[in-house]
């Protein structure tokens, strides 16, 4: 009986560590655009694409240039979750910035309700860089896992 238990328990193990794991990203996009003339949105991909198919690589020999149709990577099977621009024409919106954390939250925990993992969260900001530029955006990406 102990050896039956030992073997399930190994044939187990060997399963769950066999089994590859999967990655998804999930983007934030909020406006940073005065007046409130931008546009903010969480984008979720739902279709895959293989990194392979759109790669090439360059040697000494060999440097000829990738051919990839960029209509061929871009995915047109998304899911787009309206989020609130950071400022409306008086100026910044604490109510927006609640309203998004809320939204994006939400997001956050749909995805672990549905056995994904958040394992890394980075950001970054192209601001408003005075007068002449109208532009602006906080992205934001989310990294799954299961």
């Amino acid at each position: 009986m102990k050896k039956i238990i030992l073997l399930a328990l190994f044939a187990f193990t060997a399963i769950t560590t066999s089994t590859a794991q999967e990655y998804k990203v999930v983007t934030s996009v909020e406006s940073i655009v005065p007046s409130g003339l931008g546009r903010s949105r969480i984008i979720d991909a739902n279709a895959d694409r293989d990194f392979k198919e759109f790669t090439s690589e360059q040697t000494e020999e060999d440097n000829t240039r990738n051919k990839s149709k960029r209509s061929d990577i871009r995915v047109k099977d998304f899911e787009e979750t309206k989020l609130l621009n950071f400022y409306n024409v008086a100026g910044i919106r604490f109510q927006n910035i609640a309203s998004n954390d809320a939204l994006i939250s939400s997001k956050l925990s749909d995805m672990a309700q549905n056995g994904w993992e958040l394992v890394f969260v980075t950001s970054g900001v192209e601001a408003d860089a005075g007068n002449t530029d109208g532009q602006g955006i906080f992205i934001t990406r989310y990294i799954f896992k299961r």
